[in-house]
């Protein structure tokens, strides 16, 4: 009951709204200008670029600034990364399913490696869940647009949306002391903390991965990262109970969401058009993904999957399936790497018992 009360409970705002508009500008604003330019094959850096801009929510100018230039920077690095590992199957002339399982290890080791940064640094939100969207989508684009406009393009995006988070300061009555705020060292049992928790990224993210592309290849369907992604979206939480309410969350959500897109998908929306709805569902999911996770998933779903169908068209009957298989298939790997440990220690405490007890 505490499970299925939680799920459906909002928390209050923190001022989400400001966040939430903050985030739909940073997105819109590089995507509209790529339509008019006519390079949507660019959009997906540009997408991902102003992932910087979810960072520092609430916090002072300072602060907000040093964060989302760290995750800017690591976004950047993601996103070359990843351009790369999508070349480097045509350069060595790997068979397609090859170049496949080269990406789910290598999105593998992004997992793990982003998490232990993103710890490091303090960012939030924690984990490498963006890190993980980001390396496989664009490792996985059927054809690569030239590196350096690419490149261009998405670091272009996270100045700007660095700006955006430094709009607030042109009005007298929200200008703060701009104040750089001290180093803190993690502790000894946050830095071991850390290093569990990006093992556990590891260890969701590669089983999800490899379910996922053998699922995919017994029963015909594609998108493996996104069993990835739904794979760690348990991982973040102060307790058991909250990990595994994310993972249902995440599934139902999913399944809401994609509700909402078949219905846009109806009204056949313009490219300009689609380039409003990632705004408008960028803003719904930073409205709420702080307050309520499954309502934010429900925008989180056609968010994303609107700006695959701007970069890669495709069938969107077969889009909503890659999506909610994937997800079920991520999400419950995910829950079950996050119970576990909860069992192993039951069964060592029980198997000790009987020992004393004999």
């Amino acid at each position: 009951m505490k499970l299925l009360a939680e799920m459906f409970t909002l928390a209050p705002g923190k001022k989400d709204h400001q966040v939430a508009i903050r985030c739909a500008v940073g997105v819109f604003v590089p995507l509209i200008t790529l339509l008019l330019l006519g390079r949507l094959d660019l959009a997906i850096f540009a997408s991902f670029g102003a992932f910087a801009g979810i960072y520092g929510r609430n916090e002072p100018h300072g602060r907000r600034f040093e964060l989302q230039l760290r995750a800017g920077l690591l976004m950047l690095l993601v996103i070359f990364l990843a351009a790369l590992t999508g070349r480097a199957g045509a350069a060595l002339a790997l068979p397609a399913s090859d170049a496949v399982w080269m990406q789910v290890l290598a999105t593998t080791l992004v997992a793990g490696g982003c998490s232990l940064l993103v710890a490091w640094w303090r960012l939030r939100p924690a984990g490498s869940l963006f890190h993980i969207f980001a390396f496989a989508a664009i490792a996985s684009l059927p054809s690569q647009p030239p590196l350096g406009q690419g490149m261009l393009v998405a670091a272009l995006t996270v100045v700007f949306c660095l700006l955006v988070g430094m709009s607030s300061r042109v009005a007298r009555s929200r200008r703060i002391p701009w104040v750089r705020p001290r180093p803190v060292r993690l502790t000894a049992p946050e830095r071991r903390a850390a290093r569990l928790e990006s093992l556990g990224y590891l260890v969701a993210a590669g089983l999800a991965g490899t379910l996922g592309t053998l699922a995919g290849g017994e029963l015909g369907f594609g998108h493996n990262y996104w069993a990835m992604v739904a794979a760690v979206v348990p991982l973040v939480g102060h307790s058991t109970r909250h990990r595994v309410s994310r993972g249902v969350q995440r599934i139902v959500g999913t399944a809401l969401g994609l509700v909402l897109l078949a219905g846009i998908l109806l009204l056949q929306p313009a490219p300009w058009q689609t380039v409003l709805v990632i705004a408008a569902c960028q803003f719904g999911a930073e409205m709420f993904i702080a307050r309520q996770y499954l309502v934010a998933q429900v925008f989180v779903t056609p968010l994303a999957l609107t700006s695959t169908l701007l970069v890669a068209p495709s069938a969107p009957g077969l889009l909503l399936r890659d999506r909610i298989l994937e997800t079920v298939i991520g999400a419950a790997v995910g829950i079950a790497v996050v119970l576990a440990p909860a069992l192993w220690r039951r069964l060592r405490l029980r198997r000790d018992s009987l020992r004393a007890a004999a």
